[in-house]
């Protein structure tokens, strides 16, 4: 990793989607906070509003983000640290999730913390463990499996 910053601040909606090939309504990580690709960590958010098109039919009479959205956000956001740790040049892509549990409802106006660690990275993919918090809470937690692809494949 020549010429790359170990630890960074964070990245915007604008530098996510240079990485991602994610748009709306399907990006679901508003902001990467902390990067630090030495240690392979990374942490983002995700802030939800009842505007959100999967609350008006999940459960609408009280309602709670779909687990499979709560894992996507996971590996987006653990998309983009296997893709800045491994190679710029192509895409992580969801290879396999193993080990996910569901431990606590993510509602309208909380907001979902991201965290990924890297358990393994090369130049064909990577795996992290990651966890989804409210507050204190851990609302999902999983182990994430990317494949890196070159970006005409997608």
């Amino acid at each position: 990793m020549t010429n790359v910053h170990t630890t960074m601040d964070g990245m915007d909606t604008k530098e996510i989607i240079k990485i991602l090939p994610h748009r709306y309504p399907f990006l679901l990580v508003d902001k990467i906070t902390e990067i630090d690709l030495e240690k392979g960590t990374i942490a983002g958010l995700k802030n939800l509003t009842i505007n959100e098109a999967f609350f008006q039919g999940h459960f609408p009479d009280a309602p709670i983000m779909p687990g499979v959205l709560i894992l996507e956000a996971l590996a987006q956001t653990g998309g983009v640290l296997v893709h800045l740790r491994s190679n710029r040049e192509k895409i992580a892509v969801l290879l396999n999730v193993n080990s996910a549990k569901f431990r606590h409802p993510v509602r309208p106006g909380d907001v979902l913390i991201l965290k990924c660690e890297g358990i393994h990275f090369s130049s064909k993919g990577g795996k992290v463990r990651a966890q989804a918090f409210v507050g204190d809470k851990v609302a999902c937690e999983a182990e994430i499996g990317f494949a890196l692809v070159d970006k005409k494949q997608i």
